[in-house]
């Protein structure tokens, strides 16, 4: 499935917060939204996922408007992993992938075998049946990471939008969990991420969109977009950009 931004705009009040925000994801594409604090991914993410009706611009999914499909059109396209969850009560994590497939049931119905089955699915996918029947408050950072990508693809969308999905791991963790992304694309699904973190958007991404003050900073490969001059004007640091292993890599030092 396709995904394209044209032209996005919001404003709380007379507060601008995103100015004509442009950039499209294909199939089986890996974005990453780079930006500081408050430069507008989140609102971003949410004008895309229909849960703010953008002042200019509209957001399209296989070329049709989010604004002109149904609930369960939209979930059934796309799907959205927050950074983290805490669940009210202690969950299985069967439990939280099943909860996933809950759009493709009527207002009064339960999950039945066809549901289970897509939530069996989602966890051998992501090599995490071992955690099945444990309770979600229970398992690790990575593993709940996991768990809500599972929950995702157990929804039976294939764009994923994720928010920052690896900011709260720990080092190991977050190189599986991005790898696990990464492999996820290979297996037809587009992934639009968040991050604050231009190594890593390097590293794993087919494009990267930079936004700063609610503007397209940046918009293209990684090796077109990140430079010595877009992380200072975005982080207002001054780095220097060092290449590794044939360019595949590139690290942020800070020069002061």
């Amino acid at each position: 499935m396709s995904l394209k931004a044209d032209g996005l705009s919001f404003a709380y009040g007379a507060r601008k917060v995103l100015k004509s925000v442009s950039f499209s994801a294909e199939y089986g594409e890996f974005i990453s939204v780079l930006g500081p604090n408050g430069a507008g991914k989140s609102t971003l993410f949410r004008c895309m996922l229909g849960l703010l009706t953008p002042a200019g611009g509209d957001t399209f999914i296989d070329g049709k408007s989010v604004s002109r499909l149904t609930a369960q059109q939209l979930a059934g396209s796309i799907a959205y992993i927050p950074q983290s969850h805490k669940p009210v009560f202690n969950y299985s994590v069967f439990d939280m992938v099943l909860m996933g497939t809950a759009a493709q049931l009527g207002k009064f119905s339960s999950p039945g075998a066809a549901q289970k089955r897509h939530a069996e699915e989602a966890l051998e996918q992501l090599g995490i049946c071992s955690l099945r029947d444990r309770g979600y408050r229970a398992i690790s950072g990575g593993e709940r990471q996991l768990v809500l990508i599972a929950r995702a693809i157990a929804q039976k969308a294939k764009i994923l939008v994720m928010d920052e999905p690896s900011s709260s791991l720990d080092f190991g963790n977050r190189i599986k969990v991005m790898q696990i992304i990464k492999d996820l694309t290979g297996s037809g699904y587009t992934v639009v991420q968040s991050t604050h973190d231009p190594d890593q958007a390097y590293t794993y991404s087919d494009k990267i969109l930079a936004l700063y003050d609610g503007a397209v900073a940046a918009w293209g490969t990684p090796q077109n977009t990140v430079c010595d001059s877009l992380i200072s004007r975005l982080y207002g640091v001054d780095v220097e950009i060092c290449s590794l292993h044939g360019d595949s890599v590139r690290v942020c030092i800070p020069t002061k």
